[in-house]
């Protein structure tokens, strides 16, 4: 078990494999990949919370409240120091920092998924982890293109990448284990995990791209790639 969620995390890094292929990406091209980046994660978040939402949705609803005011607080005590992440600085390498912070966050409550999945027999373990190791691709893409326009190499966004769902594989197996004292806090997790996203997303991503593109760029793009996710989504859950 613990293996299969190691390869959802290595998927992750996937995501990172188009900007392999793109000889050279101009800062220009930084308001478009914020609002790709931005229907992805609002896609991925919104994901969360309804199956947050199935499970509790008044401790989903909890939890999305204080992973909001989590993403806040840390901002606030982070937004007056130097900041440097991979190749960036200043306010490049904060955004770097929440959006890897928030996927890392986001990948213990996925983590802990596959381990409950897990207790309800081995072949909705293995459906589970292959649906999240497929889902892990577009998260991926969704940190490279925070990441790569703004300086950081392929490499360092493919291995920041997985290392965004480094989570899963630590916490499967104890939640395997454990998994009725796990079960309760699901909720809890997908729904901090979508607040903290959503916020990061309404805080930081929108903005930029607001101010490089005309608000009809803005709404192609950032509702396009929102349909692609959630699209995506559905044909890989099934419903």
């Amino acid at each position: 078990m613990t293996l299969a969620a190691f390869v959802t995390a290595l998927a992750t890094g996937l995501g990172a494999l188009p900007f392999a292929f793109v000889p050279g990406m101009s800062r220009a091209w930084l308001g478009i990949s914020n609002a790709l980046a931005a229907g992805f994660m609002l896609s991925a978040s919104g994901a969360l919370l309804i199956e947050g939402g199935i499970r509790g949705v008044g401790r989903t609803a909890a939890g999305a409240a204080v992973g909001a005011v989590f993403i806040y607080v840390t901002h606030r005590a982070l937004g007056h120091r130097e900041m440097h992440f991979a190749e960036l600085q200043g306010a490049d390498a904060m955004k770097a920092i929440l959006i890897v912070g928030v996927m890392t966050l986001h990948s213990f409550a996925e983590g802990v998924g596959v381990g409950v999945s897990y207790g309800g027999g081995v072949e909705l373990g293995v459906l589970i982890t292959i649906a999240i190791a497929v889902h892990n691709i577009p998260e991926g893409l969704a940190i490279s293109l925070v990441l790569v326009p703004r300086g950081t190499s392929v490499r360092a966004a493919a291995g920041w990448s997985i290392f965004s769902s480094l989570p899963q594989p630590l916490v499967a197996a104890p939640a395997f284990v454990f998994v009725e004292q796990f079960t309760p806090f699901l909720p809890v997790g997908l729904g901090f995990a979508g607040g903290a996203m959503i916020w990061v997303v309404l805080s930081e991503l929108l903005p930029e791209a607001r101010a490089a593109l005309s608000a009809s760029r803005l709404a192609v793009w950032l509702g396009g790639s929102l349909l692609v996710m959630s699209l995506f989504q559905l044909a890989l859950l099934g419903h």
